[in-house]
């Protein structure tokens, strides 16, 4: 047993050294390519830390000074006016524009997809949702639930729904989920999938019974079954 042991240990030793000197030979064989790499890596890590630094930065700083007076017109209900700014203040159009890089400027695209929407320009209010990203577990659902009334205003039932269902399982949460949920089983009754509608409906009664859309749900599921039934 001693000696099968010594041997595995000799074997390991040796496919080690084997190893080592394989590493060893690439490494000399590719020398100059392999130190060009490291440069170029270490050069693109300095230069993320300067461009964060001397760029990212400033930017984020300019760009909250410049949303300050949108936000405030947005929260008056004044979407035209924070949309486009006028020559005292820039909107959040252009604010996504110049700052799309910094997180305010992600933010604009929110905003101006949301001041698009309620000003009728429903493809614009796609694009710039679309653009915009967030882990805000509330703000994220109503993004895409947003997405989602652009598509149903251009028409689109198919579409429309879809991002409904997937704002309703986003972050499941008794806030937003049960109002997804009940849109999309109207736009599914519209479609007569009066299936897919019921499911949506009874979903709000079995999993968010607290929620004001829960409240009158009985007499939803009551006739998406009656429709179901006469199909």
């Amino acid at each position: 047993m001693a000696e099968n042991k010594e041997t595995n240990n000799l074997d390991l030793d040796k496919t080690l050294v084997d190893t080592t000197h394989k590493v060893e030979d690439f490494y000399a064989n590719n020398k100059k390519q392999i130190n060009l790499t490291l440069i170029v890596i270490i050069a693109l890590i300095g230069g993320y830390i300067g461009y964060k630094k001397m760029i990212v930065e400033p930017m984020e700083e300019e760009a909250q000074k410049e949303i300050f007076m949108a936000q405030k017109y947005f929260e008056m209900d004044s979407f035209a006016l924070a949309l486009n700014g006028n020559d005292k203040f820039k909107g959040f159009e252009a604010i996504a524009d110049e700052y799309g890089a910094s997180k305010v400027g992600n933010l604009a695209h929110y905003y101006a997809g949301i001041c698009n929407l309620r000003t009728g320009q429903y493809e614009a209010a796609i694009e710039h949702l679309e653009d915009f990203s967030t882990e805000n577990m509330l703000i994220s659902p109503l993004a895409e639930g947003a997405i989602g009334d652009a598509y149903i205003e251009l028409g689109d039932l198919d579409k429309g729904v879809k991002h409904y269902m997937k704002a309703a399982r986003m972050n499941k949460n008794k806030l937003t989920s049960p109002v997804f949920l009940k849109k999309a089983g109207m736009v599914y009754e519209e479609k007569q999938s009066y299936g897919e509608a019921l499911e949506a409906y009874q979903t709000i009664k079995k999993d968010f019974a607290e929620s004001q859309e829960a409240q009158d749900i009985d007499k939803y599921i009551a006739r998406a079954t009656a429709m179901k039934e006469g199909n």
